[in-house]
């Protein structure tokens, strides 16, 4: 395409069945050509359910759709994805969104760059913006790497998730296993029914660990296409850490991803938890890529709650 103009930028809290249709067919493209998606999963989702807190905006020229972005204002931080059509790069559509992003915010942008691109960080330094966050993604296959058989501590029971029925223990142990986590820390009954609509929610994949009828820890696990597997999440209740409970979670997920059939396992990782990242490298785990976030250089800017980032084991 040959883009003589210069590109209008529609507002709105509120997507319409046929913008989002374009949004999707714009991120397969982008997908296509860069070999990953643009947008994580807290943006779909926002995208999805039209969330009140969320501004969409459209980058046209004609009717056709160059570019998306989109701002979240919630808990007090304004977190912002972005993506340009490949046949729309370097022609300002960019700096154009992330103009409307940063007039949009309601607190200092957090911004993500998906897979950590040149493009990503001269587009960030034009804006003044600075490093500030780093998800890494692990990999390790499954062919021909046999997981080893769980310890499971004495007197607990790793069973899969029961829906209609495990709901509100669920988000007990989760809240506190991840208390210092505003987001997964916050997540709500809501929350998770969303995700338990989701195609790829399965409860055979979603284990607990109980104890005296205690739900003590838990592996979520993911299934996406070509055979390949997630550790969605990982958590510890505080009062059952210590004796080894992680671990034998992350077997027994790793262990059920293999017999789906899976070949190769991903999990999402903060950076600076290196305790975390060497349980997992224990595990044959490798960084093969990262997200990285950008932001406002504010002094004193809180953490940003991010809605829904894949969260880490918090003890082992």
């Amino acid at each position: 395409m040959a883009m003589t103009e210069r590109p209008t930028i529609d507002q709105t809290s509120t997507v319409s069945p046929r913008q989002a249709a374009q949004i999707q067919e714009l991120v397969r493209k982008a997908a296509a050509t860069d070999g990953y998606a643009a947008l994580n999963e807290a943006a779909t989702l926002a995208l999805r359910y039209d969330e009140p807190a969320t501004i969409h905006l459209l980058a046209c020229c004609g009717s056709e759709l160059v570019g998306y972005a989109q701002v979240s204002n919630t808990a007090g931080n304004s977190t912002g994805v972005l993506v340009v059509s490949p046949s729309a790069r370097r022609r300002g559509v960019g700096s154009a969104l992330l103009t409307q992003l940063l007039e949009n915010a309601r607190t200092p942008l957090w911004i993500w760059a998906m897979h950590d691109t040149v493009a990503a960080a001269k587009l960030a330094e034009k804006f003044g913006l600075v490093r500030a966050r780093e998800l890494l993604i692990m990999t390790r296959t499954l062919a021909g790497s046999p997981v080893p058989a769980p310890d499971i501590p004495a007197q607990v029971r790793i069973r899969p998730f029961r829906v209609g029925s495990d709901e509100s223990a669920w988000l007990q142990v989760n809240a506190r296993a991840f208390a210092s986590h505003p987001e997964q820390g916050a997540i709500t009954r809501i929350d998770l029914e969303e995700r338990m609509a989701e195609p790829w929610f399965d409860p055979a994949g979603f284990f607990l660990a109980e104890a005296d009828g205690r739900v003590g820890g838990f592996h979520w696990t993911k299934q996406h296409a070509d055979h390949r597997g997630e550790v969605y999440v990982l958590g510890v209740d505080p009062d059952a850490a210590g004796g080894g409970l992680g671990t034998a979670l992350l077997r027994t997920g790793l262990r059920h991803l293999a017999d789906m059939g899976n070949t190769e396992v991903q999990l999402y990782v903060e950076g600076d938890q290196k305790r975390v990242i060497g349980l997992y490298a224990d595990h044959g785990f490798t960084v093969t890529s990262r997200d990285v976030m950008y932001a406002q250089p504010v002094r004193d800017t809180p953490e940003p709650r991010l809605r829904f980032k894949p969260m880490d084991v918090q003890e082992n």
